[in-house]
């Protein structure tokens, strides 16, 4: 960089930073509930074990099929660059649109109020949800309660700690996300050395029929969301071409390997038909099984430090979608800014934190979270398209990396994502509708971005 050009991203990832990313992203609260939902479709270990393995190797084949595409294009902003070099503008445009609208700042918000809901746990006041200060303002109302301070200063202090560049921010995000991991392993590992469990449980004989099977794959494969955050931050990855695709691949067999191990714990606790029954939290019921005793204060320790590694690795990653977009005219112009010290997009990751405070302190909006959120699986599905097209378009540029089980296991993947969006259509379609018209209010907003750089342009 001369001392004349503006200051740019700087590639200070490895790939164990940007893995931990992928860790963070996707271990949440959905392992701590999806398996009684998948119990039920499922009613034998041994068919539960299989739904959470294939789960696991369909992630597995979209994270290989995103590692050549940020090998091709190691650039910010993860499915937007290859949507948008795959099937045009207006298409990357609609994904970073949910991202930013929804995808990221909504799960930001969701997940700093369930952030509060546990610090509640230990300091009540920090959950209670009475009214301080309310603004009617009309179909956004504004309400400012104890939990939503809480929440919003959950999201501030990320939001400052990412502001300082990826000095701080992958110090602080590796150690979250260790400390995540760290706390799961003790737990499988003390669960089964020390519990009262059954091995038999493993291999108790049930049925497990096709039909169930796939429709339990929904839940998991949202519960497996997550697994592309490398490419987001590919533009910050030292040796991208050979470094994101080990993140990617790295952090997505960590996630599937603790999945199944923890569901292997769950069935050695609790049988398939009493897992299927739990009523309570599932977390606690195992742990009462295993030691006699519920573990509701460390389940709540280890989940609000699990929390916070997830918002930490949202307001990493969200961000460089807005940046790349803005990069493209497709963006508010002073998102595309870089600080000059930081080398951070300090005006990006600042507009996602206004927009995800205002999901906080509105109920109305923090709902676009369970309207959009199979546009998760859509534009995932979507992107492992583009992996055909690019191979078809350019078939001689230079891959450092080429996906695994090309063509057959990304076309899978393709096929999963389609039949999952359209299952969740077909059953809850007053939300799907809802949410595919939040996505469509963005070929106006896109046309209107459009225009604009095009002026910009041209002056």
């Amino acid at each position: 960089m001369t001392a004349d050009s503006p200051p740019s991203l700087e590639r200070r990832l490895g790939p164990l930073d940007a893995a931990a990313i992928v860790v963070s992203n996707v271990i949440g609260g959905g392992i701590f509930f999806s398996p009684i939902i998948v119990s039920t479709l499922v009613p034998s270990a041994g068919g539960i074990l299989l739904v959470w393995l294939l789960g696991g190797l369909m992630a597995f084949a979209g994270a290989m099929a995103y590692a050549e595409l940020a090998a091709l294009r190691p650039k910010a902003g993860g499915e937007y660059v290859y949507l948008r070099e795959a099937f045009g503008p207006l298409t990357g445009f609609l994904s970073g649109w949910t991202s930013f609208v929804a995808g990221f700042s909504g799960a930001i918000a969701a997940s700093a109020v369930a952030l509060a809901e546990y610090i509640g746990r230990f300091a009540p006041w920090a959950a209670d949800a009475t009214p301080l200060v309310s603004v009617p303002l009309p179909y956004v109302p504004i309400v400012v309660t104890p939990k939503a301070v809480v929440a919003l200063l959950a999201i501030v202090l990320m939001t400052f700690v990412h502001l300082r560049g990826l000095g701080p921010g992958r110090l602080v995000q590796n150690l979250l996300a260790g400390a995540k991991v760290s706390a799961i392993l003790v737990f499988l590992a003390l669960g089964f050395s020390l519990g009262h469990g059954e091995a038999s449980n493993l291999v108790a004989p049930g049925s497990a029929p096709l039909t169930g099977i796939l429709l339990a794959l929904v839940p998991v494969m949202f519960t497996y969301s997550g697994w592309n955050a490398a490419a987001y931050v590919a533009e910050e990855v030292r040796d991208p071409g050979r470094n994101v695709p080990r993140a990617l691949g790295l952090g997505t067999l960590a996630v599937v390997l603790i999945y199944v191990g923890l569901n292997a714990l769950y069935l050695y606790a609790l049988p398939a038909a009493q897992l299927a029954a739990v009523k309570g939290t599932l977390i606690d019921t195992v742990a009462e099984r295993l030691f006699g005793f519920a573990a509701g204060n460390v389940i709540a320790l280890f989940t609000i430090v699990s929390i916070a590694a997830s918002i930490s690795a949202m307001v990493l990653a969200g961000p460089r979608v807005y940046f790349a977009m803005a990069r493209d005219g497709l963006f508010a112009a002073t998102a595309a800014r870089v600080h000059p010290r930081f080398h951070a997009p300090t005006s990006a990751i600042i507009a996602q934190t206004v927009w995800s405070s205002v999901l906080v302190l509105s109920g109305s909006l923090s709902q676009l979270v369970s309207y959009t959120g199979f546009a998760v699986v859509l534009f995932s599905g979507i992107a492992v398209a583009a992996l055909f097209v690019l191979r078809q378009r350019e078939p001689d540029a230079p891959r450092p990396f080429r996906a695994w089980g090309y063509p057959l296991a990304p076309a899978l993947f393709v096929v999963a994502s389609a039949v999952m969006v359209g299952n969740e259509i077909w059953r809850n379609p007053g939300p799907s509708v809802t949410g595919l018209a939040i996505i469509a209010i963005g070929v106006p907003v896109y046309l209107a971005m459009h225009n604009n750089g095009a002026k910009a342009l041209r002056h």
